[in-house]
């Protein structure tokens, strides 16, 4: 349960002040402006109890983004929808900078009240959001919908299918994929690998019209699984080779049922850009290049040298 919503510049001014419970008020603003921003000693923790506020942020470029709440809440949570927020005022007005929330404050109050509930957090889908807010010449456009468009919009939220509107259209149906990995490697200076792991992501944008239901095979190798003994996931039914995915993570749209029985990620996409599925695998890593430490040890003769031409320079 969400007490409040801030939003400030590097200056410690309140641009986006927001208040969901009882108990709050500019006070607790200004808390978290002397105490955090204004300290003499940079805070390192992302949590900070203030006079038995809890005050979770983070900072995006000059801004500060902070939430607020007395009880003992999901952490995790909180930066989940703190990190949703920025990628929902992102899509809205693009870069997230000073001046573009003072230009758009209206949009981003309206945001506020939509996503929570008297601090109770309801939604961040950024497509439902856009379906009855939207902006036009740094402004908000008229929010009265039809019966019609009331109808549809409750179904939306409502439905089965509650991240995909009815009536999408375009001239040419496309479909973008882009898998992004990165890799991380702790060596020592032996040229040893320490640890290793990769991070991916599959990043897809969709163009489509209707309510498509797309399906993407899984390779065979493939073993996405946390129940398993660790050596079932190096060898397959046929006795090959497989790669064992320890975390994955997927969008809600897709239909995990039809993963066990066709080994296929069937799913009927959001409208625009989304994150389809993240993972993490720690088994059997190819380094795409290698690092190899060079070191040079310097004996006391050289430093004595070195301090010599020192002072004869001095």
């Amino acid at each position: 349960m969400i007490g409040g919503v801030f939003l400030y510049n590097d200056k410690g001014e309140c641009l986006i002040l927001r208040l969901y419970r009882d108990g709050f008020g500019r006070s607790a603003a200004d808390a978290f402006r002397v105490n955090v921003i204004h300290a003499r000693q940079r805070v390192r923790f992302p949590v900070v109890c203030i006079a038995r506020i809890n005050y979770f942020y983070i900072k995006r470029g000059n801004i500060w983004l902070c939430a607020t709440s007395k009880h003992n809440i999901n952490s995790a949570m909180i930066f989940e929808f703190l990190n949703k927020f920025v990628r929902i005022i992102e899509s809205y007005m693009g870069a997230m900078t000073e001046e573009n929330i003072r230009l758009n404050h209206i949009v981003i109050y309206e945001l506020l009240d939509e996503i929570f509930d008297y601090g109770y957090l309801q939604t961040t889908d950024a497509a439902h959001l856009k379906s009855y807010i939207s902006q036009s010449g740094g402004g908000l456009k008229s929010n009265i919908l039809s019966p019609e468009q009331q109808k549809t919009l409750t179904s939306t939220v409502t439905g089965q299918i509650g991240w995909r509107r009815d009536g999408i259209y375009y001239p040419k149906n496309e479909l973008f994929l882009d898998i992004i990995e990165t890799v991380n490697l702790l060596m020592s200076q032996q040229g040893q690998v320490l640890s290793s792991d990769v991070v991916g992501k599959v990043m897809m944008k969709s163009s489509l019209c209707g309510m498509p239901e797309c399906k993407l095979g899984i390779n065979d190798r493939l073993m996405i699984s946390g129940k398993q003994r660790k050596e079932e996931l190096f060898t397959g039914i046929s006795g090959n080779a497989t790669v064992a995915i320890d975390d994955c993570q997927f969008h809600q749209c897709v239909k995990l049922s039809k993963y066990e029985t066709e080994h296929s990620i069937s799913f009927v996409p959001p409208d625009g850009e989304f994150e389809l599925m993240k993972y993490r695998t720690t088994n059997d890593i190819q380094l795409p290049f290698r690092v190899i430490p060079l070191g040079k040890r310097i004996t006391e003769r050289v430093l004595s040298e070195r301090r010599e031409c020192f002072e004869v320079g001095k």
